[in-house]
């Protein structure tokens, strides 16, 4: 079975209006080192909660998501007595579809995605629900018939057990069309100077070896809402660049880059090429013109005698947080892409209502699977 780690990256700039909140919970059996079940609450991409079956407790993981406990004091207590609850659930759920895919040992993931989106500028929102099983859709969400599609014949069963309890469907629409956005915009609002901040980077243009494309690097953005890209006379490159993913930093900023082949350039037209860095939601781009002597290598000494060299530790940051995010947040990602529209992104459900980040988005089904 391929493994692909899940990422937690990207955050909602001060210009985006649609906001999210998120539960992703993940069960897990015989992964090395890797607790056995493990909730992250996420706003806007950003982790606000988290649970693990090692520690047996929910806790904010920022402080501005610590002010739920204005309206509801006993909060952290309440929902680590449910999250201990559905690690029961949830570990049952393995056992069962092992039995249901005819399957003894070995690792198996069983993992749900739950949660709305808000407009904050027309209004609308809506929820999402997928469940998958071993890297695979396993249950699918459809929200504007609110019922379940099974995406393999193992699922049938439950698709047909949960579609038939009219109730707690009826109670799903309610806890994702209302509850979910209520309780994300009060969020919103309490972490709204966090989560609208804007960060400019620092660019830099880095090169390898005197044959290697040189990269435009720019790191410290903030939000993770960001282009990069090479030009040529004004013009946008799509040919002989390739363009890296957005990395996160160890201080909660981001990373990218964008690499240009300069191999068929004379020395003469590198000053008709140019990077442009642009952050949603800032007027002016960050333009960055080629210069040689402007270039950082690790190869010797830059064109004008100073030291070259990469910002590695800029790099070599981005690269640890990003395996402690996989390690310490969440588990595996189940989906190689979220598809959001009718087939719905997201999972499940609990017959306990009640306000709050956690039962909003991830309802456990009492019925099992």
């Amino acid at each position: 079975m391929k493994i692909v780690f899940l990422v937690l990256l990207g955050l909602h700039s001060a210009a985006a209006v649609t906001h999210s909140l998120k539960n992703i919970v993940t069960a897990s059996s015989q992964v090395p080192n890797f607790p056995e079940f493990v909730i992250v609450g996420m706003v806007d991409d950003v982790q606000i909660q988290h649970y693990d079956s090692n520690t047996t407790r929910l806790v904010p993981k920022q402080d501005w998501a610590n002010r739920v406990t204005e309206d509801n004091p006993q909060h952290w207590e309440r929902y680590t007595a449910r999250c201990l609850g559905l690690q029961q659930i949830f570990k049952g759920y393995i056992e069962t579809l092992k039995h249901r895919f005819n399957q003894t040992g070995g690792v198996h993931i069983f993992q749900w995605v739950g949660g709305c989106e808000w407009d904050d500028e027309t209004g609308e929102v809506s929820g999402f629900r997928q469940v998958g099983y071993d890297g695979e859709d396993f249950l699918s969400w459809d929200v504007k018939t609110n019922t379940w599609i099974a995406p393999k014949q193992q699922a049938v069963i439950t698709k047909n057990s949960w579609n038939n309890d009219k109730a707690l469907m009826a109670h799903y629409k309610y806890l994702l069309s209302q509850d979910c956005p209520d309780w994300l915009k009060k969020l919103v609002n309490y972490g709204r100077s966090s989560l609208m901040r804007t960060e400019l980077p620092s660019v830099s243009l880095l090169q390898k070896t005197p044959s290697s494309p040189v990269s435009c690097f720019a790191t410290g953005f903030y939000p993770d809402r960001a282009m990069i890209f090479w030009r040529k006379d004004g013009e946008e490159l799509h040919q002989d660049v390739e363009l890296g993913e957005i990395l996160p930093n160890h201080d909660g900023s981001f990373q990218m880059n964008v690499d240009l082949n300069l191999s068929s350039v004379t020395p003469e037209d590198w000053r008709r090429y140019e990077c442009v860095f642009h952050l949603s939601g800032v007027k002016d781009d960050i333009i960055t013109k080629l210069d040689k002597t402007a270039i950082q290598t690790n190869w010797g000494k830059t064109g004008d005698g100073r030291d070259g060299g990469f910002p590695l530790g800029a790099v070599i940051g981005g690269v640890v947080v990003l395996l402690l995010l996989v390690v310490g947040i969440v588990g595996f990602f189940l989906w190689k892409k979220n598809k959001k529209g009718k087939d719905g992104v997201q999972p499940a459900n609990t017959t306990d209502a009640s306000s709050s980040s956690l039962s909003s988005s991830v309802e456990v089904q009492n019925t099992g699977l």
